[in-house]
């Protein structure tokens, strides 16, 4: 099969979704992280920028899961919804 080329929409999401888990995982450093959530730092790394734009739903998860992240918070988020991670505070109005 193959895949259709991803649009620039889908490269912007990644992008967004790589900020969001870097800002989530704070301090903490990448191996550490990595190392908790069974995956390789690598691939850490290719997601947290947007290398790597469309990651493995099991993958994401298992990040989101280490870093105390809400799978429905990120997809929010990366779909630019009005909602705020829980995580962060809430951006101020303009």
């Amino acid at each position: 099969m193959v895949r259709p080329p991803l649009s620039s929409w889908d490269r912007e999401r990644g992008r967004q979704l790589g900020r969001l888990l870097r800002e989530a995982r704070g301090d903490r450093s990448m191996v550490e992280v990595a190392a908790e959530c069974g995956v390789s730092v690598d691939a850490l790394r290719k997601i947290e920028t947007g290398r790597v734009p469309t990651p493995a739903l099991f993958t994401v998860a298992a990040v989101a899961a280490t870093l105390d992240i809400s799978l429905d918070d990120l997809v929010a988020a990366c779909h630019g919804d009005d909602l705020e991670p829980s995580w962060q505070e809430p951006r101020k109005a303009v």
